[in-house]
Order: structure tokens, then sequence, then C-alpha cells
């Protein structure tokens, strides 16, 4: 079957019975599968590096020479700010031997004191079985929030910071989705006004929700696909995001030709035979920008590429096949109160009035097109400044929004230890050289303690723990570890290895900078593939390029803005690059719907007159398409980890950015002032840019 039959077929007499039948079949086997996404979860990508860095090779040596290394430790502290009493230090004896049978292996440490006399704390590695784990946590807990009158107690370290993670998510899944959905109804009832059509599409996007996580499901459980809670709730806002926008453009296509068309299945094959090239450009510009993020080094951002570009693909498949055939199956009557009646003669071309607002905005930009793109992009580079707002680096007891028990211990760790406490160096070496590993470690400025080495079980290893002076997370902390790195490396014959909480965190940041730099132009040279392709130009892919660029380094100087406001203006290492693609492909989506438009109208009308008429039809779909969007970003608002409420805060500012300042006022108004060079080299190609346009392929 060619592919326009296929296109044809959701608005054939019978082909909408076999479209709706197929798709009935598919959910019937997806719903159960997708319920069964969350069981794929795994979440130690999250934190993970690749195995080449130093932290990943300290640590795999750690697992083999020090099988115990493998536990998270679980730390408890006890505060009292006016000293311990010896009540105090009873209940820290008493709190030691109940924890004994939570300890891996029985054993707890001994408490240590803190030099001011106001603290004590004491550390236990707890059981490898995650289970097993999250109860121990879970009992240690409780009986340290029965404390006594002024002291104040906390579970920190790695155990406790994970049982945070998970007790903070859950139910996120379940309440995610509801926000993004009630979101989404509530925008589409406001944009088509009607009490019934609304349900079409966030049905149809719910559809292609079940269908994205059946398919992730099943290349999670048999192609080994990486799915870790980041992906997965990416996954959600992306299908109903993206599903959405499709659903708005393709029926405000189909009711422009219900108005020239008195059988709506005619109508429906006419919308998607001229929708289907924007829907299915903007459906590649971002499955190929996420598919970009294989090339990256983080785990984390690596997986989270095939798994959005597996819910663009449902969404595409969902909204071009099962809405249409809804659609036509339905009739017009979905429309009530405003029913779009077929009119004899009528084109929909002569139908400006219908589009008030965007008929004075098409004016504005046609009369003086350079001072608005001008102005445009003034008000864009100004924007930019915000930036000064943000840094690099989510320390780690601002990663909640709100207060949880791991963050409240590491503050009271910080209060009256060493900042590097709760979180110590561990330096891997060669038995033969401890002596002088120790020595170099202690000479390096930043370490407070350096703690005696400890030998592996077949002699050839030992670890040596240092103690930095700074807390783990810190920019100082990093800096330390850089020159503790240089200094054991430079003992002959240790083969010494740095890892540790610190450690890690600093081969993070240069892993960030390293898929900073190969990611980001790889994306950009994609998505300027398809857009040449698409609009078989090279003038306006250049300028839609630059707009895009322009607009994500906009909406990260308002986004710094607002997350200075919120109290979080320290990103996490990962949200620049993923804020990035996000921006980029989907911002370009807005500018694709308006330059796809305007090709169609310009071989018709001429240059002038079809940009400023695709800016006129298309300003209002586009519009709320750019609202939904952003607003189903602005969903991920409602999780308690900061690193999802900057990614929602940026991406949703740089949608509405590109949706009333890029698409409607800088595009338009520069393919103006540049004239049919706009379309070069169609232009060049033949005296007059109209036939040169017919005959690069414009529909009619």
């Amino acid at each position: 079957m060619s592919p326009h039959r296929l296109l044809r077929l959701p608005a054939g007499r019978r082909g909408k019975y076999a479209v709706l039948v197929l798709w009935l079949a598919l959910l019937a086997l997806a719903g159960p599968l997708a319920l069964k996404l969350g069981e794929t979860q795994d979440n130690s990508t999250l934190g993970a590096l690749p195995p080449g860095v130093e932290s990943s090779r300290a640590a795999q040596r750690a697992e083999a020479a020090f099988p115990e290394s493998r536990r998270q430790l679980a730390v408890a502290v006890y505060v009292r700010d006016s000293g311990l009493t010896a009540a105090d230090r009873a209940r820290v004896d008493a709190d030691r031997a109940t924890f004994t049978g939570y300890a891996d292996g029985g054993v707890v440490s001994p408490p240590v004191p803190s030099a001011d006399g106001r603290a004590l704390l004491f550390s236990l590695p707890v059981s490898a079985d995650e289970q097993r784990r999250a109860d121990a946590v879970r009992a240690m807990q409780d009986r340290l929030a029965d404390g006594a009158p002024g002291l104040r107690t906390a579970l920190t370290g790695d155990a406790a910071a994970e049982s945070d993670v998970w007790q903070a998510f859950d139910g996120m899944d379940g309440a995610l989705l509801l926000a993004t959905a009630v979101t989404v109804a509530l925008l589409l009832l406001v944009t088509y006004r009607s009490p019934l059509l609304w349900l079409v599409p966030l049905l149809a996007v719910g559809v292609a929700n079940q269908l994205a996580g059946a398919t992730v499901y099943l290349l999670a459980r048999h192609a080994g696909l990486a799915v870790d809670f980041q992906s997965q709730t990416i996954l959600t806002v992306l299908v109903f995001g993206v599903g959405v926008d499709y659903a708005l453009l393709l029926i405000a296509r189909y009711r422009e030709e219900l108005r020239r068309h008195a059988d709506r299945h005619a109508a429906m094959a006419v919308a998607l035979r001229r929708s289907y090239g924007a829907v299915g450009a903007s459906a590649a510009t971002v499955a190929l920008g996420l598919l970009c993020l294989v090339a990256a080094d983080l785990p984390a951002t690596r997986g989270l590429g095939p798994v959005g570009a597996v819910g663009v693909v449902a969404a595409l498949l969902a909204m071009t096949t099962l809405l249409p055939a809804v659609l036509v199956l339905c009739g017009r009557w979905l429309f009530w109160p405003f029913v779009p009646r077929h009119t004899p003669g009528a084109d929909a071309r002569d139908r400006s009035a219908d589009h008030g607002l965007w008929r004075r905005v098409a004016g504005l930009v046609g009369r003086r097109p350079r001072a608005v793109w001008v102005g445009t992009a003034v008000a864009l580079a100004a924007l930019t400044l915000g930036i000064g707002n943000l840094a690099l680096g989510l320390p780690d007891d601002e990663s909640f929004t709100t207060e949880v028990g791991s963050v409240t211990g590491q503050r009271l760790v910080a209060g009256h230890y060493p900042g590097g406490s709760a979180a110590p160096v561990e330096v891997s070496a060669a038995a033969g050289a401890a002596g002088r590993v120790v020595d170099a470690a202690r000479a390096v400025p930043g370490v407070a303690e350096v703690d005696g080495s400890q030998r592996s079980a077949d002699g050839r290893w030992v670890r040596v723990t240092a103690v930095l002076a700074d807390a783990p997370d810190s920019a100082a902390a990093r800096d330390t570890v850089a020159r503790l790195r240089t200094a054991v490396h430079a003992v002959p014959g240790a083969e010494a290895l740095v890892g540790g909480r610190t450690a890690t965190l600093l081969d993070e940041r240069r892993t960030v900078d390293r898929d900073n730099r190969v990611v980001i132009p790889l994306v950009l040279a994609v998505i300027l593939v398809v857009l040449v392709l698409l609009l078989r130009a090279l003038v306006a892919p250049l300028l839609l390029m630059a707009s895009v660029v322009l607009s994500y380094a906009a909406a990260m100087g308002a986004a710094g803005l607002l997350l200075d406001a919120l109290g979080h203006p320290r990103l996490f290492v990962g949200v620049p690059l993923q804020a990035f693609l996000f921006l980029v492909a989907l911002g370009v989506d807005y500018s694709i719907f308006l330059m796809t438009r305007a090709r169609e109208e310009v071989a018709s009308i001429g240059h002038r007159s079809g940009t400023l008429r695709a800016l006129t039809v298309t300003g209002g779909v586009i519009t709320s398409a750019g609202v939904v969007l952003a607003a189903t970003f602005g969903a991920l608002l409602v999780l308690p980890l900061v690193p999802s409420v900057q990614m929602g805060v940026i991406v949703a500012v740089g949608i509405l950015l590109d949706t009333f300042l890029v698409r409607s006022l800088l595009i338009p108004a520069l393919a103006l002032d540049l004239g049919t060079r706009t379309w070069w080299p169609a232009e060049r190609k033949a005296g007059a840019p109209l036939n040169a346009l017919r005959r690069a392929g414009a529909p009619a």
C-alpha cells in the first residue's frame, strides 16, 4: 500500500473502522504491559558514571578488594546545642545496641564525639538487599524520631538518602499523570469551547501514552533499554505535550477543510495530506534530537534519549491514525456549539476574519518587519542576562523541595564536624606504597584527616580514608580531590585511584562538560538536516536554528530569574544539556508549523502575502499548542525533586518565549525582511519564486 493510501485510511468510509479495530486491539495488548513499566526501573543509573572514569574504576577495585565497600552506610547523628548530657550518651549506647540488628554483619562503629562536645555520631553498613535495606532504614528513622526534649537526631548517609528519594516519590507517577491530564483537559476545554471535542484528543493521547509505556517496557525487558524514574517521567510529559500539539494542528486544519468540503471524509483526507508533512517533520526533529543523547557518556542522559523517542513516535502514530478516525466517525456535531458549516464556493483561505487577533499581529509585522525582528532580538538578548543568577552544581542538601531526614542529618554533621566527615574520600593503592600514599594525602591542602590504611584480604591493596575540610559536594572539595589525585598519582608504584562521593561529583562534572561539547553540536546538525530536507532551502533552516539558539539562551536567563526567586538557582549538572535538547527540538516545532504553511501559501500568492497569511491562520492553533506543551512541562513542578522543578521551569519558559516571541514576531519579520532569499536556493533556481517553489513540491 502506498504512503498516500495509508494517509487516507483513517479518513475512509470503511478505513476508519479498520483503524479503530486495530487500535482497540493494540490497547488491549498494551494496557497491561504499560502498567508494568515501573517494574523495569533501574535508578542506579541516575547517579552512575561511565566505567572509564577514575571514581568508577576506584569503586570497581574497592568492590573486588574490599567486598564490604559495596554496602551502603547509614549515619546516626545526635546534637544538643547546650552540650550532650549523660542521658544523651546513654540514649546513643541504647540505639547502637538496637541498630546492631539492622547492621550488615552486626557491626556498628563506636560513637565519634565532635570537638565542641555537642554532637555524637556513629555509622553502620546496611543490607545489600534493597527491600531489607529499606525496612532497616525506616525502623532506624522511627526510633530516632522518638528523641528526648532538646536532643536533635537524624539518620543520614547513602542508605538514608536513598530511602528519602523513594519515600518522596511514592505515588508520584500517578500524581504526575493526573496533573498532566487535568492540565491538558482544562486547556483543551478553553481552546475548543466545546463540551465534547476536548475529550477526543485527550483520549487519543492517553492511548498513545499506553502504547509508549508498553513499548518501553518490552524494550527494557528484552532489548536492554535502560529506564529510570527520570526517563519514565519525561516519557509521560512528552507524549501528552507533543501528542496534543499534533492534535491541535490536525483539528485546526480539519476545521478549515470542513468549510470547503461537504463530505467530512474528504475534508479529513485533505487535512491529513496537508498537515502530515509538518507533523511528521516535527516528530522527526524531536525523536532524532532525543536519539542524539545516545552519544552522551552520562548514563542517565544517554538512557533518556531512546525512551523519549519511543514516546514521540507513539504520539505521532496515535494522532495521525486514531485521532482522525474518531473525528470522522463522530462527525461535525463534535464541534458543537461552533460547528464548521460547508459553504459552497467558499475557500478557507478567504476567512481571515476568523483570525482577527492574528490578522492584527500580521499587520504589525508586515508594516515594519525590520523594527519588529530587531526589537524582538534585543528583548531576547536582554533576557539572557538572567543567566548570571544561575550556578552549575546542585548541593546534596538542596536536592529536595522540602526538608528530608538525610538532609537534616547532613546539616547537623556539617555544623559540628569537618565538612567531609559524612562522605570521606577513599584512596585505593598498592599495599607496598601505603605509607607514601598516606604521607602524600596528608600534605594536600584541604585534607583535614587521613586515617590508617586497611589491607585487602589478598594483601595486594590498601584503602586510605581522607576526610576533607569542606562539604563533600562543594567546589572547594572538588578542587581538593583534584589536588589529591595529582599527589597520589605521583607516588611511584602506587597505582592509586581516588574515589568516594566528592570524586564522583568531580568526574560527573567533567563527563557533563564532555557531553555538552559532543551532543549540542550533534543535535544542531541533525535538526538542521531535517529542516533543510523539509523546507528544501538553506537560508530558512539556518534562520530557524539561529532563532532557537537565541531563544534557549533567553529561556535560561528568564528561568534564572524565576529559579532564583523560588530558591533553586543552582542547577543539577545534567539539566542544561537536557533543557537545551527539549527547547531546541520542541521549540523549533512551532517555527516548522509556521514555515511549512508559509511555504504552501507562498507558492500560491507570493512571498510577502503568503508569509503573513501563514502567520494569520496558524497563530491561534500554534499559540494553543505552545501553551499546552508549556503547561505539561510545568506539571513537573508537582514532583519533590529540585532537578525536576528546574527542568519544568526552564522548558516551560522557553516554549512560551518560542510561542509568543520567536514564532509570532522574530521569524516572520526576518522572513519578510529577507524577502524571497529566505527560500534560497529555490529562489535562485528560477526567475520567479512562485514557479521555483511549485517545482520544489509545495502542496496546493
